[in-house]
């Protein structure tokens, strides 16, 4: 009699690969993070971008990427205090990618190859005014007319850039490298019309027939300070210091200068009287070096440049020549406190530079238009006023005050206002999750130095207003984007696909990346081990039954 044995055929189909289906509990897959230096950029650029593709050598496609988010890289590359990198991940290792300075050599390649921009929509029909052609309306005006409407730049003083004109020295900000950015923004069809002082915005909107308006006048009055003064002659203002200067016209400051604060503004006066001719320019201000509103850099030029600093002092009264100063100390909380130690300084001019406030009284009869105690207009997460239509942004609304925060107000206030043309709302995509130098899997070692721009002597730099710092040479700028580690972004260096046991990666081509056949994946995780950027994350596996 035939005994038919039992069926031990197994539950798992053993002609599946090693480790697929249910065996496997995670699977890897491919994502694109973001960077702590484009998470940092007031301007939104994507950075990561046009690093990669400069250190590739394609300049003009670099350029594109950039100028997608911010018009004005030459100006950028100069001025810009590149927060960019201070988060930069290569910080960690051995020096931040210097991001300025690449910046800066594609913004001056756009202007000697006369690189220009082109529009990205078909034209709308819709006319904006833009009140101000200073950083955030030059930015919103390029911004909208991408979009296809028709832009007009009214501004009051003689010359389109504002503060970049007025209030940036030439050694920082030469005027040949603004002007040429601003053409460039006026070649895209913004027709710029200057001493136009607006006085009654809803008679201009209505004659000239426009649809929305955005308002960007900046902050071009110094904010005042009670000081008794009794005979005291030359007491000057620092951002009118600087605008005269720039204008041709520099006031005349004497052999010894006093200037009372410790912002940046402060540093650029002090260097300012430096060069017009002070021997001796002294800054004053009432806390420590580690509590000054100024950059640490802009300090350490001053002081390169002869400035002297005494820290922890206040003017109290000036009479004449002479200045009442009081000793101050730091409390608990590193607030200034008095000490009553009074002593006497003597200065033939004083320049406070004590920060800026916009000059917005000629919006007070515009109906809904809100102020913030200090004349800062008020405006809402669309950053539309309360007048319907009517928008503002950079310096004028309550905010950190920088050339790159205008600008990418004047980005997002152009992105909410085309929408609001259309009748919808913007809204911002969800950024991804940033990439931090912990999630980063290296190399232990450093294989190349930062790029360091060449900077002219210090004896020789007070004999004018040349600029101070060189660009990078094209190999210079090559090499120092080769720095970037692309932090969240595949750069199909194959490190994956060489290290993985299985053979389980597939390569698609030079730009295309790769992809994973899963009938072969066990999920070991080594390709997310030796990815160097974090362009893989291993994820949950979810089985065909839940």
């Amino acid at each position: 009699m035939n005994t038919r044995l039992p069926d031990f055929t197994p539950a798992i189909d053993l002609t599946v690969s090693r480790g697929t289906g249910p065996i496997r509990h995670q699977k890897p897959t491919y994502v694109t993070l973001t960077p702590p230096c484009a998470n940092a950029c007031p301007a939104g650029e994507d950075i990561r971008g046009w690093l990669a593709a400069a250190q590739a050598g394609r300049y003009r496609e670099a350029f594109d990427i950039l100028t997608a988010e911010n018009p004005m890289p030459a100006v950028h590359g100069r001025v810009c205090y590149h927060p960019c990198e201070s988060g930069c991940n290569r910080g960690e290792v051995d020096a931040p990618v210097s991001i300025h300075s690449v910046e800066r050599f594609l913004g001056d390649m756009a202007a000697e190859n006369g690189w220009g921009f082109s529009a990205i929509r078909p034209p709308s029909g819709r006319k904006v005014l833009v009140v101000g052609a200073g950083p955030a309306g030059l930015s919103a005006a390029y911004h909208l007319a991408r979009l296809g409407h028709s832009v007009e730049i009214r501004e009051a003083g003689p010359v389109a850039g504002g503060m970049m004109h007025f209030g940036i020295p030439a050694y920082r900000m030469p005027r040949k490298e603004l002007a040429l950015e601003v053409a460039r923004i006026e070649a895209l069809g913004v027709k710029i019309v200057t001493g136009h002082k607006v006085t009654d915005l809803m008679a201009e909107k209505r004659d000239g027939g426009f649809d929305a308006v955005f308002l960007a006048i900046g902050a071009g009055l110094g904010k005042r300070v009670d000081i008794p003064a009794r005979d005291a002659a030359r007491v000057f203002d620092a951002v009118n210091v600087l605008h005269e200067t720039s204008a041709g016209q520099p006031p005349l400051l004497g052999r010894r200068v006093v200037v009372y604060g410790g912002g940046n503004t402060a540093m650029d006066a002090a260097r300012t009287a430096r060069r017009l001719g002070a021997s001796e320019t002294m800054i004053v201000y009432r806390r420590d070096r580690e509590h000054m509103p100024a950059h640490a850099f802009e300090a350490d030029e001053a002081l390169e440049e002869g400035v002297k600093f005494k820290w922890l002092t206040t003017i109290r009264e000036i009479s004449g020549s002479d200045l009442t100063v009081e000793r101050m100390e730091l409390d608990e909380n590193g607030r200034p406190r008095p000490t009553g130690e009074i002593e006497t300084l003597s200065a033939d001019a004083v320049v406070l530079a004590l920060g800026q406030q916009s000059d917005s009284r000629f919006l007070a009869s515009v109906p809904g238009i809100g102020f913030t105690p200090d004349g800062a207009v008020e405006i809402g997460p669309d950053m539309m006023t309360g007048a319907d239509g009517v928008f503002a942004g950079g310096d004028m609304v309550p905010s950190q005050q920088s050339v790159t925060i205008s600008v990418g107000h004047g980005k997002r206030a152009a992105r909410h206002i085309n929408a609001w043309l259309n009748g919808g709302a913007h809204v911002a995509p969800a950024r991804a999750d940033i990439v931090t130098f912990d999630k980063l899997h290296l190399p232990v070692y450093s294989d190349a130095d930062a790029h360091q721009q060449a900077r002219i002597a210090e004896d020789a730099r007070l004999g004018g207003f040349a600029e101070i710092v060189g660009g990078l040479s094209e190999a210079d700028a090559r090499l120092e984007a080769q720095r970037c580690y692309s932090c969240g972004e595949c750069y199909e260096c194959d490190n994956c696909f060489a290290a993985c046991p299985e053979d389980a990666i597939v390569k698609l081509g030079v730009g295309r990346g790769y992809e994973y056949d899963f009938d072969k994946c066990t999920g070991c995780a080594t390709c997310f081990e030796q990815c160097p950027c974090h362009a893989i994350e291993m994820i949950p596996e979810v089985s065909a039954h839940g």
